[in-house]
C-alpha cells in the first residue's frame, strides 16, 4: 500500500472522531465545537491538497504493518481532543482567539507552500528561494507545528505539546536536515542557506544578496 492511505484514513476520520467523543462525553460546548471546525477542517482540507497537489514522498509503497503503524502513531494527535472534551475543560476566549490564530498561520503556511512547491516542480527544477520558502526552508513543516499547536493550546494540557514535540524532534527535524543534505549537492544552496532559516523565517539578511529562481524536487 501506500503511505497515504493511512494518513488520508486518519485525516478524513479525525472529524468523526471529534463528533463522536462529543456524543460520548455529552459535552457539547464551545471548546469542543471549535476544535471540531478547525481539526475537522484540516482533515479535509488535506483529502481536498492530496487531490489537487498531492506531495510525491506519500506516494511511496510500503508493507500493511507499516501502514497500520502509521495510522496508530497519527492517533496520538487525538489526544487533545480526547483531554478536552472528556475533561470538559473550557478554555477562556482570549485562549481560544489566539488557538484559532495559530492554527490559521499554520494552515496558509503548509497549504500554501506546498501548492507552491508542487506546482514549481511541475513546470521548472532547482532550488526554491521566492514565496513561502524565502526566508524559511520549511514553511510546510513550520505550518504544521503551528496547526497542532493550536490544538494543543484548546486541551490545556501538557501531553498534546509533549506529542507534538516528539513527532517535531523525531520525525519532522530529521526531514528537514536530510532536505538540506540534498540541497547542499547545488552549488546556490550555500548563499540560499545563509539567508533562510532551516524552520522559523530568518527575517534580518542581506537584500543585496542575488535570489535564485529555481526549486529543488526532493
Amino acid at each position: 500500500m501506500k503511505i497515504k492511505y493511512p494518513i488520508n484514513l486518519h485525516k478524513f476520520s479525525t472529524f468523526a472522531v471529534v463528533l463522536g467523543l462529543m456524543a460520548i462525553y455529552h459535552n457539547f460546548t464551545l471548546a469542543p465545537w471549535v476544535y471540531l471546525a478547525l481539526h475537522g477542517t484540516y482533515g479535509i482540507m488535506w483529502l481536498i491538497k492530496d487531490s489537487l497537489y498531492p506531495d510525491r514522498q506519500w506516494e511511496q509503497e510500503v508493507s500493511l504493518a507499516t501502514g497500520i503503524f502509521t495510522f496508530v502513531l497519527l492517533g496520538s494527535y487525538w489526544v487533545a481532543p480526547f483531554i478536552l472534551i472528556s475533561s470538559g475543560v473550557e478554555p477562556s476566549a482570549p485562549l481560544i482567539c489566539i488557538a484559532i490564530a495559530t492554527n490559521i498561520f499554520g494552515v496558509f503556511l503548509h497549504y500554501g507552500s506546498d501548492a507552491q512547491k508542487y506546482f514549481t516542480l511541475k513546470y521548472n527544477t532547482g532550488l526554491i528561494t521566492e514565496g513561502f520558502f524565502s526566508r524559511s526552508r520549511n514553511p510546510n513543516y513550520l505550518g504544521e507545528i503551528l496547526i497542532y499547536l493550536g490544538f494543543a493550546m484548546l486541551a490545556q494540557h501538557w501531553l498534546p505539546f509533549v506529542i507534538l514535540g516528539i513527532f517535531t524532534a523525531v520525525i519532522f527535524v530529521p526531514n528537514m536536515l536530510k532536505k538540506d543534505k540534498s540541497l547542499s549537492r547545488y552549488p546556490e544552496f550555500a548563499a540560499y542557506q545563509e539567508r533562510s532559516g532551516l524552520l522559523l523565517p530568518k527575517l534580518f539578511v542581506n537584500t543585496t544578496e542575488s535570489q535564485d529562481d529555481s526549486l529543488l524536487d526532493l
